[in-house]
Parts: structure tokens; C-alpha cells; sequence
């Protein structure tokens, strides 16, 4: 009942200056401001490849305010859209989940849901044409404690086909789990996974945090442009190149740092490279130079 990964929002103190990191950097374009009555926030909305970026800032007390006391700059949840919204908030109410609803956006916590760490907002799908330097969001992280049983109830909880999913387990990185892909030959899911690895960064970073939304994913066919202009900043990021490829030419996966934009990790991939990791790597295609 899910389609695809439409939005990131991010909490933050000042809007203006990450909103600036993710047009310069990005491409994106300021979309509009209003505000998240419920949350207590006021919200900057850049568009970028087929979905949004918004940025929170605290307009007094609630979730917004307390989440940024917790943890300062960071990623406040994800945003996933259904091709039948009301379907899908009808069958959430059918287990007893009532999301919480602002104008046409529907919010759910981890706690309602019994998925520990979750932050969603549910929106209508809607093909959109793509804005700036990425092609579209696939993916949103969540770290999780035994998250191939967890992944079950994100089945049921979203209609979604556990069929489709894919086991995931990375050495590289420090940890396993599962690819919670909401259509088979689509890559938009959720990556629930568990750090294995406790003195990795992730592993340090979930021993002080717990369940939590931790990272997003993003396909773009503009991977050199993007590497070159961060390198022109000296802000962070990592690069995954081949060693026998040239550096003139398109890095497999970048990840842009926390810092970098504000507070969330954005993994970048290159057009089909991230069916190498999700379940169908023959169609993996060749870079043509």
C-alpha cells in the first residue's frame, strides 16, 4: 500500500543556511513556508528530485522542540506516499492506528505502530517532474533491534508483500537486516537493519541512541558533478570508486556527511548501482563513459 520515499524532514535551529547547503550543493528549490501546527514548527519545503526536503524549526513547545533539545540538527522522520491514502489510513485504523492528521499529511510514531524508532509522514503519491541533481529518494534508514522480525510488522502494519523483501547484511558496515521494498522491481523501501559492529560509527552511534531513523538514500545521474562541487566546499563526504576507475569519471555511491547537509546522512547511488545490495544484481548496468 506504499509506493515510494517522497520526502525527508529534518529538524533544525535555522532554516535558512541548511536550506542553502541543499540548493548549492543539490539543485533543490525552495517549494514554499508554512507550518506543522501539531509538531509546533515552522517548515521550509525544498523540492528536489521527485519529492521534498522539509526543514522543522520550533515555533514553541512540542515534538519539534524536544527533538532538537535531544539531539540537536537531525532526521526527524521519513515520508512515504500511497497511491490510495485513505485505503491505507483505513487500514491503519482497522488495527486500532489512528495517524495524526495535518491537511492532507497523516503522521505516525514508532510507539503507535510497535516499530521502535519509526517517524513517518504519509502522503498521497504524485508523479512530479524531477527538480535538481537527484533523480529521486529510494530509501530511508531505520536502525532496530531484530529487524527480521521487526520487518514482519511493517508488513502488516503498511499492506505491504514480505515476499518482496530483501536480507541485507554488510560486513563492509557492520550490519544486517532487511530491505522492506514496497514493490518488487522498484527500489523504494525502508532499510531496517541492526549495527553488529559496536565500535563502527553506526555501532556507536546506536549504542547512544537506540531505535532511531538514521540515514536516506537518493539514485542521481549526476554523481560527478555532485562529487566535484562538495570537494569545491571541503565539506564532508565519502566516495566509493573502484581503485582501477578513474577519477574523471562517476563514483558507485557517495555519502554525503551529516554536517554536510544539515544533519542527515544522504547516500548517493548511480543509476541501478543499488540493485547490487537489493536482491537483483544483474541489473546492475555498466557506467558508458
Amino acid at each position: 500500500m506504499l509506493k515510494t520515499i517522497d520526502r525527508l524532514q529534518l529538524v533544525c535551529a535555522e532554516a535558512n543556511e541548511i536550506a542553502e547547503r541543499w540548493i548549492s550543493l543539490l539543485g533543490a528549490e525552495v517549494s514554499g513556508e508554512d507550518q506543522v501546527k501539531p509538531f509546533a514548527a515552522k517548515r521550509t519545503t525544498l523540492r528536489l528530485g521527485r519529492g521534498f526536503i522539509e526543514l522543522l524549526t520550533p515555533n514553541g513547545e512540542g515534538a519539534v522542540a524536544d527533538a532538537y533539545r535531544a539531539r540537536g540538527a537531525h532526521m526527524f522522520s521519513a515520508g512515504a506516499s500511497a497511491p490510495d491514502l485513505a485505503a491505507l489510513v483505513a487500514h491503519l485504523q482497522e488495527q486500532n492506528i489512528t495517524p495524526l492528521q495535518d491537511g492532507s499529511s497523516y503522521y505516525l510514531k514508532g510507539e503507535d505502530l510497535q516499530i521502535p524508532g519509526l517517524r513517518l509522514v504519509l502522503s498521497d503519491y504524485e508523479a512530479r517532474p524531477c527538480v535538481g541533481d537527484i533523480d529521486y529518494l529510494y530509501e530511508a534508514t531505520l536502525l532496530a533491534q531484530q529487524p527480521k522480525k521487526l520487518t514482519q510488522r511493517f508488513a502488516e502494519v503498511f499492506g505491504l508483500n514480505a515476499d518482496s523483501f530483501v536480507t541485507i547484511d554488510s560486513p563492509r558496515f557492520g550490519y544486517n537486516g532487511t530491505l522492506t521494498l514496497f514493490e518488487a522491481e522498484e527500489l523504494h523501501r525502508f532499510e531496517v537493519i541492526e549495527p553488529i559492529d559496536p565500535n563502527n560509527t553506526m555501532g556507536r552511534f546506536f549504542g547512544k541512541k537506540g531505535p532511531t531513523m538514521y540515514m536516506s538514500f537518493a539514485e542521481t545521474r549526476n554523481m560527478y558533478d555532485i562529487e566535484q562541487r562538495v570537494l569545491s566546499t571541503g565539506l564532508g563526504q565519502t566516495i566509493d570508486r573502484p581503485a582501477e576507475r578513474s577519477d574523471n569519471i562517476s563514483a558507485d555511491q557517495i555519502w554525503l556527511h551529516p554536517a554536510t547537509l544539515g544533519g542527515v546522512m544522504l547516500g548517493l547511488s548511480r543509476p541501478s548501482m543499488a540493485w547490487s545490495w537489493s536482491g537483483s544484481p544483474e541489473r546492475v548496468k555498466p557506467l558508458v563513459n
